[in-house]
């Protein structure tokens, strides 16, 4: 294969690519619609708003803390096989998932799925740079990305029907058909690439990020779960996820060959772009998380109806995405970026209007800004890492921002649902009074359980409803000051149009 050239089936092989990609993707959307059904005791595995936060973090943290692992291991064995590999755990997990019978058993599914997906987006990437030449390759990885918003977009709608139609399991077993023409696509089509001088293993780095991070989430939830995070049971596995943490970084300072080169964070330009990345999308995951309750209890509609409402927030990434490079290059960095992260902290800060009487085109537009803003927060970001590293280590950059980004959302998720939890037990407490205290304990725990317990009684529906709406303005608020943190970091770290635009015309695309 002539390195100018590319590979003859390129283009095929990229189709079958993102078609591998769409059941990891799918997934991740379609949970959001599920939530309010999983969490319903009698249509569901009534999981509380913690094992519903685990459900979301088990996967994610697995994917994050293997994501650089199966990465190395994949250039060490094989690409094609590691995403083959990938794909068959993925469909498993998705099996073990859609007939989980309680809700620590649908978490250990999540996780294993999360093995999955971390053997598959690497190996996605790394074929793509070795079958398409330089001059196609940014072409063909944004193409890639847009295979991903499409599935972003038809997520929440699948995931409505599925749940109108069928049982919650079908969210998952839906996976399945996918996965398995994937998997004879993928050795049909896909051609089999190695590194020819890969880097190696380290697990004990793997090691410590894991248990670090669980151990810090753990501790977050928590204090959800308590509405208190000053108990022993919060501050001692916090602390002791902080110190591992600490470890890791101190370990990766000195191995020889880490697996999270933290020494590029001493970068100012790269260290401004990953936390950018990493502070939306905290912001964004955790303020997201209600939207889910907000649709469906607060306001009445259906899955389906909701999973059709988030349509606007993805149809709008899918029309700006393809332009925000150009925009990025007219702007330059800085602007851009700056800009959309503006954007993305009012669309946050306006959540803390939302209440039972918002007009619904009033929430369809700001869904539609927000989705229309973060379209053009990746571009820049991108550029800035690619200023800052050198080419050849492109791929580490690309690898690094997509774990922080992972990270960054499990716990904003963790932090943000603990924040909405203890705000609700907290208010909804007088309007359960007259109940019997292991009754109050349960129906207050989440407005799932509230509104399940209530059976329409209105003297506790409206309480629950003004304590979560009450609680979702916090959060929302909250968001919006940890974005507005991102705006600043831009603001003052972000590389600036000229420089960031001589150096991208400079630069062939970098080999991932």
């Amino acid at each position: 294969m002539e390195p100018q050239t590319g590979h003859p089936r390129r283009w095929a092989i990229l189709g079958v690519l993102v078609f591998s990609l769409l059941a990891v993707v799918l997934d991740n959307t379609i949970l959001n619609v599920a939530m309010k059904t999983i969490a319903d005791p009698v249509q569901g595995l009534g999981a509380t708003q913690s094992e519903l936060e685990w459900a979301i973090n088990s996967y994610t943290l697995v994917f994050a803390g293997l994501l650089f692992t199966f990465g190395v291991i994949g250039d060490r064995t094989g690409r094609k096989r590691m995403l083959f590999i990938g794909m068959a755990l993925f469909g498993l997990a998705s099996l073990a998932s859609a007939y989980s019978q309680d809700p620590m058993q649908l978490i250990m599914a999540r996780a294993a799925m999360g093995i999955g997906g971390a053997a598959i987006m690497p190996a996605t990437l790394a074929i793509i740079s070795n079958v398409f030449p330089p001059q196609e390759r940014g072409k063909a990885i944004g193409v890639w990305a847009g295979g991903v918003g499409l599935a972003v977009a038809i997520g929440p709608i699948t995931g409505g029907l599925l749940i109108e139609h069928f049982w919650w399991g079908s969210v998952f077993l839906i996976n399945v058909p996918i996965v398995l023409i994937s998997m004879f696509l993928i050795a049909t089509v896909v051609p089999e690439s190695r590194d020819p001088k890969p880097s190696r293993l380290d697990p004990v780095g793997v090691i410590l990020s894991i248990i670090g991070l669980v151990a810090v989430v753990y501790g977050i939830i928590r204090g959800g779960e308590l509405a208190t995070f000053a108990s022993a049971e919060v501050l001692v596995p916090t602390l002791f996820g902080v110190v591992v943490l600490a470890a890791f970084v101190w370990w990766e300072r000195r191995v020889e060959h880490p697996a999270f080169d933290v020494r590029n964070f001493g970068n100012v330009r790269f260290s401004s772009a990953i936390g950018m990345m990493g502070i939306v999308f905290f912001a964004m995951m955790g303020g997201m998380f209600f939207l889910t309750f907000y649709l469906q209890i607060v306001l009445g509609f259906s899955p389906i109806q909701a999973g059709a409402l988030m349509i606007p927030f993805a149809a709008a990434q899918l029309i700006f995405a393809p332009l925000s490079q150009r925009v990025n290059e007219m702007l330059g960095a800085k602007t851009a970026a700056t800009v959309s992260m503006l954007v993305v902290t009012l669309a946050l800060a306006a959540y803390a209007l939302f209440d039972q009487n918002t007009p619904i085109w009033l929430i369809e537009v700001v869904f539609f800004v927000q989705g229309a803003a973060m379209a053009n927060i990746m571009p820049p970001a991108t550029t800035a890492i690619m200023e800052a590293l050198p080419r050849e280590k492109a791929g580490v950059g690309s690898a690094m921002s997509n774990t922080v980004r992972q990270v960054a959302g499990a716990l904003g998720v963790a932090v943000l649902g603990s924040v909405l939890s203890s705000s609700y037990r907290g208010e909804v407490a007088p309007a359960l009074a007259g109940l019997p205290e292991d009754v109050q304990h349960r129906a207050g725990e989440s407005i799932m359980a509230t509104v399940g317990m209530a059976q329409g009684n209105e003297a506790i529906l409206q309480p629950a409803y003004r304590a979560f709406i009450d609680g979702m303005h916090t959060t929302a608020l909250i968001s919006a000051v940890i974005a507005l943190v991102g705006v600043v970091v831009v603001a003052v770290w972000m590389p600036g149009k000229t420089r960031a635009v001589q150096r991208v015309e400079e630069k062939e695309p970098a080999v991932v």
